[in-house]
């Protein structure tokens, strides 16, 4: 019987140069555009603990106006945000963000032990973990790590020092960091900057990035967003913690202090780099830092 040829698939073409580049080009716009959000993270912890046991734990549909983080070194259990059943095991760290409706429940022969605390991040006036987000949940692989940032928020919460609250803002970054990174939540600030408001203003952040080298105003950074100066100002203010203006100062500082720190580069060439005309320069950087120019790259060599 005579067998007919297998039929050759079609070649599946290669996507072209162009298209990879541009999607690599949208990758790096958007994690740029995530760091310049991030920059302006402010975060609150109200309070921290740890707590071995049962008490405390069962809730049934409460809808806190806070973040919690939580690290399970033992027991088991459920949550269920908004109606979505999960089961947390030790050795978990995981978020459950402010405005979701929250069970929680532990059986008292085997219930969870825990470190945990209650915290607002927030960038600009956005929550950074809002309801309807995904869960965000990891393994943990370093355990010591973990409990030691835990075991210093909470001993730093209950007995502050001149210095607690940036300790204990420096613990929990890195557990949120640990926790988003470790859990693949890659697309977290991708989710994060869908919202209208959010990518007009990171337009805004990245024109400013884009334009140092140019004069600034205003007007044209108004322009982007549709919106007349006088609007423009207090919006960016309530996103942002500054004026526009002072925050393209602040980035012009920025860029100011890495090329004296890692070039060789006149100080005249750094100020036209940056937009500024240079004896406008040396009086702002020196308000800004306190030292001049020349001084502040004396000081990194």
């Amino acid at each position: 019987m005579r067998r007919n040829a297998p039929q050759k698939e079609d070649a599946q073409p290669f996507p072209a140069a162009s298209t990879v580049r541009a999607s690599q080009e949208e990758t790096q716009f958007r994690a740029e555009t995530a760091d310049r959000l991030l920059e302006n993270l402010t975060v609150h912890v109200s309070h921290a603990f740890y707590r071995a046991g049962y008490f405390g734990w069962n809730a049934p549909e409460e809808k806190p106006a806070f973040n919690r983080l939580y690290y399970l070194t033992e027991g088991e259990g459920a949550v269920t945000l908004d109606g979505v059943r999960y089961e947390p095991q030790a050795g978990q760290l995981f978020i459950m963000p402010a405005g979701t409706v929250q069970t929680r429940f532990t059986p008292p022969e085997h219930p969870y032990s825990r470190y945990f605390c209650h915290f607002d991040a927030r960038i600009g006036e956005w929550p950074l973990f809002q309801a309807g987000s995904a869960f965000q949940i990891a393994d943990v692989t370093e355990p010591e790590r973990i409990e030691s940032l835990f075991r210093e928020m909470i001993q730093q919460s209950e007995s502050p020092g001149p210095f607690s609250s940036l300790r204990v803002k420096s613990c929990l970054l890195q557990l949120l960091a640990y926790c988003l990174e470790r859990g693949g939540h890659h697309g977290f600030m991708d989710r994060f900057m869908q919202g209208s408001e959010r990518g007009k203003l990171a337009r805004v952040l990245e024109y400013i990035d884009d334009k140092l080298q140019e004069p600034l105003e205003v007007e044209t950074l108004a322009e982007l967003v549709h919106l007349h100066p006088n609007y423009f100002i207090p919006y960016f203010k309530k996103q942002m913690g500054v004026p526009p203006m002072s925050y393209v100062q602040r980035k012009r500082i920025e860029a100011a202090r890495r090329l004296l720190t890692s070039t060789d580069t006149g100080i005249t060439d750094i100020a036209e780099q940056i937009g500024m005309d240079p004896a406008h320069f040396s009086r702002t950087f020196k308000k800004a830092t306190g030292v001049s120019p020349r001084s502040y790259r004396n000081s990194t060599r």
